[in-house]
């Protein structure tokens, strides 16, 4: 008797978790993703020369399409991640700006 009310139950049980009919299409439902924004130092490189001021870091995340900036102080280490959207700005002693690439 016990063995047949607990398989009943757990019967009763799973049927309770079946599903009829198909699954939704999630991806009709999920918002499009975000364009991917990626950095081109090449437009930016007429900046090299320059002082490294915030109006120069506007005008170079502008010309190379990055969305972010990173400011590289001289004889400064940096960390080696790499972002597609991210325009990296290394400058020297006098506030120069020496390299302008991506990453």
């Amino acid at each position: 008797m016990i063995a047949a009310v607990a398989a009943s139950g757990l019967g009763g049980g799973l049927a309770g978790c079946a599903t009829t009919g198909s699954a939704p299409d999630q991806a009709a439902s999920a918002p499009a993703a975000p364009a991917a924004v990626t950095c081109n130092a090449d437009p930016a490189q007429d900046h090299i020369g320059h002082d490294a001021t915030q109006a120069m870091g506007t005008a170079i995340l502008k010309d190379s399409g990055a969305r972010t900036l990173r400011w590289g102080p001289p004889d400064s280490a940096w960390t080696m991640d790499y972002r597609q959207d991210r325009v990296n700005v290394r400058y020297d002693a006098a506030m120069k700006i020496t390299v302008i690439t991506c990453g």
